[in-house]
């Protein structure tokens, strides 16, 4: 799973169970799917911030060689 999907998988669930009456089990089960989401979607977020801090890091090392 990718995290565009996750979102996407994510805000489906959070429309049926804002739009929907369902049993509890269901609700339930949903509920602990989109937390399971919402924590892959954090975490994925968290990788990609950090490559993206390296990247900006490594960017920034070669920009100060080329002034010097």
């Amino acid at each position: 799973m990718n995290y565009e999907d996750a979102i996407k998988e994510l805000e489906e669930i959070t429309t049926k169970l804002d739009s929907e009456i369902l049993p509890l089990g269901e609700s339930e089960k949903l509920f602990d799917r989109a937390i399971a989401l919402a924590k892959f979607c954090q975490a994925e977020l968290s990788k990609t911030s950090k490559k993206l801090f390296e990247i900006k890091k490594e960017f920034d090392k070669i920009t100060e060689e080329e002034v010097e």
